[in-house]
């Protein structure tokens, strides 16, 4: 017991130095938490922990909470809405990778069919942990690459069920026919989501509720905590993985008006169960191996990144921008954490030598190390490479402006708010995060730039503290929210306008001191009354 609390202690003590370090240098977290793990294993010579059972479940908590909070932000309007960018890229991203992959890896360079089945799998997935953490705390997951990574990803997640499935099937020796299994899986889901939409939904909200009126706030994270870890142990028990019924949990309660507060709230444990899986992913790292084999890890890397960078491009490119697509390519680029699980099943079930599997797990921790060093310089890098910078802002001239109007989106509202603007001459610039709008505004002889102002930067390129209004005429709910809390947590006494159109939007929104909040479609009412009364009676 003493050595456990020591090795908790210096394990916080170690990635708190290491953090602070890497913060003052610019560089992600993850990589101190790595680095932590690392030092621990050769420090207190735990290397017999690195295949520890209860490390990796404890882990593995850390990409459910964070696929809790992933659910929260997508109802489900909005995966219906995401459907393309869940479904079809997904399978498409995954299929395609993995026939790509499994055909260099044998016919290329020889591996056995099994072996070059299992990494193609692998291969096919990108890493939920690194890239989403990345866009929800950049903001860029509201951006046009992010929504299409984050609906990759989740199917990439979803598509771990199937795969696990075979490997089971691989590993049975012939017990049970892959139709016996699918229908078994297929039962299984039915049952899984009919107790988590039907019964889960109304307990969910009633305990929220409860919890909510106690006014005790251990009472309210207490149920939160029980309603992730309970629909996680339920998607396990029927054979699923942990982070889908934590992922289908949040999805169901980001119906309900107690979202917001929940992600709010559980912030603290994803974050740290997440930084406890990045340290059990340094803890696997075999130091004298890696340094024996850099240069094929190495390769292996780059060789993978390329790959993976050209299909998902190709693959995006008919439907999407240039700058998009290449964003979103690059930041799926790497390989996932769900690969450990595939790897170590294949190994334990005798379908993968010891010696690949050490090595594609090192190759797997390699390209989690690297990939935050780069996947910041993603978005700037391509706006610069496609010539879009002559859209920034010009940050000098805006240190002098005041009292100017910033208006967030140039659609069919904004361009109906420029033009009152305009109307009574009022000094304004026009904010966009599609280049489409902001050429339209150039066009138009308007002053336009592209960029998000959920962005601090932004904010303080825009001057936004000294101008008289930030008025926000988007129609996305999660983009308004995003954009309204950093104009209010940047700004005093800003005069904050955002439109509105329904009642869920409001509650979504009312918790924040927004100055005015137009109801789209009340204003059209009182339009038309208006003009009623304007009319002569006949």
């Amino acid at each position: 017991m003493d050595a456990t609390l020591l090795y908790i202690v210096m394990a916080l003590g170690i990635s708190t130095v290491f953090n602070l370090l890497l913060k003052r240098l610019g560089v992600s977290q993850i990589i101190g938490y790595i680095l932590t793990g690392t030092v621990l294993v050769y420090t207190f010579d735990l290397q017999y922990l690195k295949g520890s059972t209860t490390l990796e479940h404890i882990g593995e908590f850390g990409i459910v909470f964070l696929m809790f909070t992933i659910g929260l932000e997508i109802s489900l309007n909005k995966m219906n809405s995401m459907k393309k960018e869940i479904f079809l890229n997904g399978f498409l991203q995954v299929g395609v990778t993995a026939a790509v992959v499994y055909s260099i890896a044998h016919f290329i360079f020889g591996m056995e069919t099994i072996s070059a089945i299992i990494l193609s799998l692998a291969f096919a997935l990108s890493s939920t942990a690194v890239v989403l953490s990345y866009l929800k705390a950049s903001k860029e997951i509201y951006t046009p690459y992010g929504q299409r990574a984050t609906g990759i990803l989740i199917f990439q997640d979803i598509a771990v069920i199937p795969i696990l499935i075979l490997l089971g099937f691989l590993t049975s020796s012939g017990d049970s026919s892959i139709a016996i299994i699918l229908r078994d899986t297929a039962i299984s889901a039915i049952i899984v989501v009919g107790l988590l939409f039907v019964v889960g939904k109304r307990l969910m909200t009633w305990l929220l509720h409860f919890s909510t009126s106690s006014e005790v706030e251990e009472l309210f994270m207490g149920s939160v905590l029980f309603i992730v870890i309970s629909a996680s142990l339920l998607a396990s028990f029927f054979g699923f993985t942990y982070s889908l019924g934590a992922f289908v949990a949040g999805m169901i309660i980001a119906e309900t008006k107690y979202h917001h507060k929940v992600e709010f709230d559980i912030a603290p444990f994803k974050d740290i169960l997440l930084g406890t899986f990045f340290i059990i992913v340094g803890m696997k790292i075999d130091f004298m191996y890696f340094l024996n084999h850099f240069w094929l890890t190495l390769g292996i890397f780059i060789l993978v990144l390329i790959i993976k960078t050209l299909i998902m491009y190709m693959l995006l490119r008919p439907t999407s921008g240039h700058a998009t697509s290449l964003k979103t390519a690059l930041a799926l680029s790497q390989v996932g954490e769900f690969s450990f699980v595939i790897f170590a099943v294949a190994s334990n079930g005798g379908l993968l030598e010891k010696e690949l599997e050490a090595l594609f797990v090192l190759v797997v921790i390699f390209s989690m190390m690297v990939t935050p060093f780069f996947i910041s310089k993603i978005s700037a890098s391509i706006d610069y490479l496609t010539r879009e910078e002559y859209l920034a802002v010009d940050t000098k001239e805006f240190a002098r402006r005041k009292d100017h109007v910033i208006v967030c989106g140039y659609s069919i509202i904004g361009k109906f708010v420029a033009k009152e603007l305009e109307a009574v001459d009022a000094p304004h610039v026009i904010i966009d995060n599609s280049p489409k709008h902001v050429q339209e505004a150039l066009r138009a002889g308007k002053e336009a730039y592209l960029g998000d102002m959920s962005k601090l930067s932004m904010l303080e390129a825009l001057n936004a503290e000294s101008s008289a209004a930030v008025i926000v005429t988007l129609d996305n709910i999660d983009k308004k929210r995003a954009i309204c809390e950093a104009v209010l947590k940047h700004t005093n006494n800003i005069n904050l306008i955002v439109k509105v159109a329904s009642l869920q939007e409001i509650n979504a929104l009312q918790d924040l001191d927004i100055t005015v909040m137009v109801d789209s479609k009340l204003e059209v009412g009182k339009v038309l009354v208006e003009k009623m009364m304007s009319c002569e009676l006949r």
